[in-house]
Formats: structure tokens, C-alpha cells, sequence
């Protein structure tokens, strides 16, 4: 068996049938790619006098003689100053090594539900091992969920898909509308303290804090705070539109009060440092780590929010077929991944805004925020169908990036989402409204006529998902210049471009075969444990997980 069907036989399967009518084999490969290549696929190339359209076979270019790939291919990775060593880096930018026994903790509590008031969600089922770290769904479901992680989840929906956090440590900006940033522009640099919404703002996380040092830290301390996320509307009564009231299941642990400051974020931090220094078996793990609470003090959300992001730091997946080829291994790429490479770096343009230079860390993204005519789906709202108001007159639209500035020039604009591992997603861009590659390529290529034919059943989203779609018409109005001239692409330079990033970007240690043994046998809360359907059973004997990450 070849390196790529080895890989290709452990990716997650997506389902339904391809939009556009091309071959079998040419779909299987496009369902299992992400489409969020294409967030700069096309951007800033001199393109076709004819956007759209994609030159005929018998017009396709000649490939450059094998032979010359590996020159045309390092020359160009040169140009990006594309090292391929970035994962190897990650302690040297901590500046310490890793905390294996406090990531250890940090992955107990990633798959335990502890930190939900509500009782039924943890990180790890928005942020599924099966999945790359990222989301089982087209849009996340967190509380009141039927206890599944994988394509037969059920439960609310909330606004956006949960993205993939494999490499996160190396992100300078967080979340699909950019409300966690580092405003050094780089993730381990906190001398200018960490940027967030309020209440937390700048003054939560500041300047060079002794503890908090890196970004995802900070990020640790806030899902837990999200009602929909983590901690329910369990005799919540203020504070909120009336509407969300009914989403008050009795379930759980009440939801504390509005502070004096008007926000519930402090509260139920406090009530989470409650819940976990109520638990001996907690206070005995802690106290393994932290000295302080080996001594007698109590948890506080700060050790809580470390030990999360100490086991963040260990899922990396940054030794895919690239790396290792620009570390000198000619042999690492196809002939394909080589030319869709290329087109990568050049023809097709997707680095423009899929950068890997600079504060782009080897990330393929560029970490800004674009509106790419991404069309709009939303869920019901209601007791189990949505529950999160959406934006506009018909809250029925995601405003992105207004939502932080309050610029409504920054309406429906999102972060380039980064490329590695996309392959392990089931679906793409900020709501997973493109579920197979070659529709969000060809969405590229037209985004405003991809746009305005936009079919979410043809598009393979769920179908709940596929009875509420927002005005099309403003969001076209203000579509990135950078994709309105488009390069010609064949069909088979979409094909190599496809391989290029579905196998090319895909490191195969974060496959679900090597990710699944990091699920735990038990909790020590004693909650359930999710059951990832896409996962082997649990191992027996509690603690084996931790030894999967000594796995290099």
C-alpha cells in the first residue's frame, strides 16, 4: 500500500455526492480536502479574461519535466523561506521545555466535562481527537448534546464551527473573528499583555505576567464562560434577551449572578475553581503539579487554564510531507503534491493570504480577516435547533469581524483559516457551508455566482442546516477585491492543488488512529465521558493515555 492510500484509509469520510458532476475518483479526493485552502486560493493572481472558468483538458499546460520539480519546488519554498522545521521550534519559543506531568493534567481535564456548570460538554467534544482537534460538525453543538462526538451528534447549534487546534501554540490570533489576539503578533511574546473582549479586555491578561506568558493560556480561561459552550442557562434570569430563558433545562449547576461590573465571567470562573478543589482526586493531580496546592492552597483558574494549554502545546502536527521535504527528503512528496505545490506557491496564488513567512509561523495563514462570499447558514432558533441569536434584521447572518470592532466595514469578514491537517475536517470556512473541496475551488473561481447558486443540501451540510440561508446580496456587495481575478486553472492543476493540500500539509501522527489514544478511560470527576464514535474504545486501565504523549 502507497504512503498516501496508507494515510487516506484512517481520514475521517465525509458524505454525500459531489455538486458538480465529476468523476468518482476525482470526488473522493476532493470530499476528504478542505475548502479552506481556497481563502486566498485565487486571491491577487493575474487572472483569466474570463473568471470562472477553468481551461478545457486539451488546453491544460505541460508539466514541467520531473526533473525539474525539485528545482522549480525548492527555489520557491526558498522564496517563502519555507523551513519546514517550525514543530522542532516550539520549546525554543517557550523558552523552557515541556511540562509532560502538567500536560498530563491539562488532558484530563480537556476530555472532562468538570469545567461545564452544565454537566455535558468538555473541550474535547467541540475539539474532537478524531477530528484533528477540531469539530465534528458543519456548526458546533456543545450543551444539551445526546453525548456523541462524531457525525451523529445532536443538540443546539451554536454560530460557527469549532476549528482545529493542532499547532494552535503557533497562532497569533484566535477564533474565527479575531477576538483573542497577541497585539505583539506573536503568540509566546506577552509584553504588550493579550487582547480580548470584555471583561476582559487588555487588563485581565497584562503585560508580561509571570504566569500567563503565552496566548493560549489566556484563551483557556474563557470557554468555560460561554452559556452555550460550556455552562448552560440553568436559572439564568438577567442579563440576556428574554429568548434565552427557554433554553433553562433545570440541568446542572445554576448559573451564578451578573457582577457588579454587569458580566458572569469572573462568577463562574470562581464556580469552576469550586467544583475542582471539591474533588479530591483533582486536588491530588494539581498538587502533583503545583506546589502551591501540594502545600495546601486551592486551585485557581489560572493553574487550570495553564495545564489546558500545556496540553495544547503537545498537539502538534507539523511534520507533514512538506516539512520533510524541505528539510532535504526529495522523496517525502508525489510527483502530484510537488506540482500542486507549486501551483500553491504560484500559479493559483493561495499563499497570499495561506502565508507561511514571518508571524505566520509555517501556518498558511496570513491570520487576517476576509469576507470570501462564504455563504450564510443558520440553525433554527429554539429548544434543540439554535441556540445563539445570530446578527441582522433577520438574525440570521454572522457579522464576523464587526462583532469585535463595531465597523461595519469588517461585516462577514473572517480569519484565514490555517491549512495544516485540513484534510482530518469534515467541513469548511467559519460554518462548514462547503463540504467538499471541488465545490469551494469552483466557489473560488465565481465567488459571487457560487454565492447566489449556493444549494446548502447540494453542499452536504445537515439538514438542519439547510432551511435558513441570510440575504445573499450583502454579502456579495463587499467580497474581498483580492478574489476578482481569478487565475484559469485545468481541472488537473485543481487535482494536484487538491492532493497538494489534502496529503502534501497532512502529518499522519495526527491521524485518528495515533490522536484516539489520547482519550481517557475515566474521569476524575466521575462524569461520563463523551463517546467519540470515530474513536476505538476507551482504554482500560486509567493513565495509559497519558503515555501517548511521549509519542513523538
Amino acid at each position: 500500500m502507497s504512503k498516501v492510500s496508507a494515510a487516506q484509509q484512517h481520514l475521517p469520510q465525509s458524505s454525500g455526492k459531489a455538486a458538480h458532476g465529476t468523476s468518482a475518483a476525482y470526488s473522493c479526493v476532493a470530499l476528504l480536502c478542505t475548502a479552506l485552502l481556497c481563502a486566498a486560493l485565487l486571491a491577487g493572481c493575474g487572472g483569466s479574461d474570463h473568471p470562472g472558468q477553468a481551461a478545457s483538458p486539451s488546453a491544460q499546460p505541460s508539466a514541467p519535466p520531473a526533473a525539474s520539480l525539485d528545482d522549480q519546488l525548492g527555489a520557491a519554498l526558498a522564496q517563502q523561506g519555507f523551513t519546514g522545521t517550525v514543530e522542532q521550534k516550539l520549546e525554543q519559543r517557550l523558552g523552557r521545555p515541556l511540562d509532560l506531568k502538567m500536560a498530563g493534567l491539562g488532558l484530563l481535564l480537556f476530555f472532562d466535562p468538570v469545567s461545564s456548570l452544565h454537566n455535558d460538554n468538555s473541550c474535547a467534544a467541540c475539539h474532537s481527537p478524531s477530528h484533528g482537534y477540531g469539530d465534528t460538525q458543519s456548526i458546533a453543538i456543545g450543551i444539551q448534546n445526546n453525548g456523541l462526538v462524531g457525525p451523529n451528534r445532536l443538540g443546539p447549534r451554536n454560530m460557527r464551527r469549532s476549528p482545529i487546534i493542532l499547532n494552535a501554540g503557533f497562532y497569533p490570533k484566535l477564533m474565527w473573528n479575531g477576538r483573542f489576539s497577541a497585539p505583539s503578533g506573536d503568540p509566546f511574546d506577552n509584553s504588550l499583555g493579550f487582547s480580548f473582549p470584555q471583561p476582559e479586555g487588555t487588563a485581565q491578561f497584562r503585560p508580561n505576567d509571570p504566569l500567563i506568558r503565552h496566548l493560549l493560556q489566556a484563551q483557556a480561561f474563557l470557554p468555560i464562560t460561554e452559556l452555550v459552550e460550556e455552562a448552560g442557562f440553568t436559572g439564568i434570569r438577567d442579563g440576556l434577551d428574554p429568548r434565552y430563558f427557554q433554553f433553562d433545562d433545570g440541568k446542572g449547576d445554576t448559573c451564578p449572578l451578573l457582577d457588579a461590573g454587569g458580566f458572569r465571567n469572573g462568577p463562574i470562573r470562581a464556580h469552576v475553581e469550586a467544583r475542582l478543589n471539591a474533588i479530591p482526586a483533582y486536588v491530588d493531580k494539581f498538587g502533583e503539579v503545583f506546589d502551591s496546592v501540594r502545600a495546601g492552597a486551592p486551585i485557581d483558574i489560572g493553574m487550570f487554564a495553564r495545564a489546558i494549554a500545556e496540553y495544547e502545546f503537545i498537539l502538534k502536527g507539523a511534520n507533514a510531507p512538506l516539512d520533510r521535504y524541505a528539510r532535504g527528503d526529495a522523496a517525502a512528496m508525489t510527483d502530484r503534491e510537488k506540482h500542486g505545490a507549486l501551483l500553491f506557491f504560484g500559479k493559483a496564488n493561495c499563499v497570499a493570504c495561506h502565508a507561511v513567512g514571518g508571524t505566520a509561523n509555517e501556518m498558511f495563514s496570513d491570520f487576517k480577516m476576509h469576507n470570501i462570499g462564504v455563504p450564510q447558514i443558520a440553525p433554527v432558533f429554539g429548544v434543540g435547533t439554535g441556540n445563539k441569536l445570530f446578527d441582522g434584521p433577520d438574525e440570521d447572518e454572522d457579522y464576523g469581524l464587526e462583532q469585535v470592532t463595531g465597523q461595519p466595514g469588517d461585516r462577514y469578514r473572517f480569519r484565514t483559516a490555517p491549512l495544516r491537517n485540513v484534510a482530518l475536517q469534515p467541513a469548511f470556512f467559519h460554518n462548514g457551508a462547503f463540504t467538499r473541496l471541488e465545490d469551494a475551488v469552483r466557489h473560488h473561481l465565481d465567488p459571487a455566482g457560487s454565492l447566489r447558486g449556493y444549494d446548502a443540501r447540494r453542499a452536504g451540510v445537515a439538514p438542519d442546516l439547510a432551511v435558513r440561508m441570510a440575504p445573499i446580496e450583502r454579502v456579495a456587495a463587499t467580497i474581498d477585491p483580492l478574489l476578482q481575478r481569478p487565475p484559469r486553472l485545468s481541472e488537473r492543476e485543481i487535482a494536484d492543488l487538491v492532493q497538494f493540500v489534502r496529503t502534501g500539509l497532512l502529518d499522519e501522527s495526527t491521524l485518528p488512529v495515533h490522536a484516539c489514544a489520547h482519550v481517557p478511560a475515566s474521569l476524575p470527576s466521575g462524569l461520563p465521558l463523551a463517546k467519540f464514535e470515530s474513536c476505538p474504545a476507551a482504554p482500560a486501565d486509567p493513565g495509559t493515555e497519558t503515555a501517548a504523549l511521549n509519542r513523538p
